[in-house]
């Protein structure tokens, strides 16, 4: 969940919203409206955007609060807008993800399950293309061979207010010296994650959190998360582990 934020549990009505949201997402690539929200699960108006509300602060999803109509930004693994990850679905485009970590754990997805989706990417620092190929949360292919996922914001940034900026700051990259150029582009440092380190980094997250809609709110633990990439073999020494 945001950070600093004392845990909670979810109501009902999130629950009942987290799941709809979901399953139409899946279907149809993108999220629900208010109207596709109340007629989907039969809450009001002030119900929906008060499970929104929840969801928000659980990090399940960013919504717009400024906003009458609480227009849904992002749900894991899913965006709205443009992404730096399409996702294609049967040879289609289905959607954008929501970061080049959260794309390696979507096709453990159950909607999912047995299908081939191809995710159309490119590198951080040069533009030029990346094609990952995944299935049932294995990688197939991924194209360069080298490609990797740079992170340049440490976990104890994360989710400060949301998760728009963190998942901005995961891209991927062609190879180590991409991702070396990119970050003097952005002037920041950052560390770089293998596909197989960010299959098994990720290896539950969609299966569970980014689908079960009984799953608590996320709390942010920053050591936890360092620990778990460290395990990992992930280099963390521009984070200053």
């Amino acid at each position: 969940m945001t950070q600093n934020v004392p845990e909670f549990q979810f109501d009902d009505h999130a629950l009942t919203l987290r799941q709809f949201i979901y399953e139409y997402w899946c279907a149809n690539g993108h999220g629900p409206n208010l109207r596709a929200a109340h007629e989907g699960t039969g809450l009001t108006r002030e119900q929906i955007i008060d499970a929104y509300k929840q969801l928000d602060l659980g990090v399940i999803c960013v919504v717009d609060h400024a906003t009458q109509n609480f227009n849904l930004l992002k749900v894991q693994p899913f965006s709205s807008f443009p992404s730096q990850v399409e996702v294609y679905l049967n040879g289609t485009f289905h959607c954008y993800a929501g970061c080049a970590l959260e794309s390696i754990a979507l096709s453990r997805m159950p909607p999912f399950a047995g299908k081939e989706i191809r995710l159309e990417s490119y590198c951080a620092c040069c533009l030029a293309p990346v094609t990952i190929v995944v299935k049932d949360g294995a990688v197939l292919s991924a194209a360069p061979a080298t490609v990797c996922i740079h992170i340049s914001t440490s976990p104890r940034e994360w989710n400060s207010t949301n998760i728009v900026s963190m998942c901005d700051s995961m891209n991927y990259v062609h190879d180590a010296s991409h991702a070396a150029a990119y970050e003097r582009q952005v002037a920041r440092r950052g560390v770089l994650v293998t596909i197989e380190q960010a299959r098994r980094f990720v290896a539950d997250t969609a299966a569970n959190r980014m689908y079960r809609y009984d799953w608590p709110p996320v709390a942010v633990k920053p050591q936890r998360i360092l620990n778990g990439l460290k395990a990992l073999g992930v280099d963390l020494s521009n984070w200053g582990e």
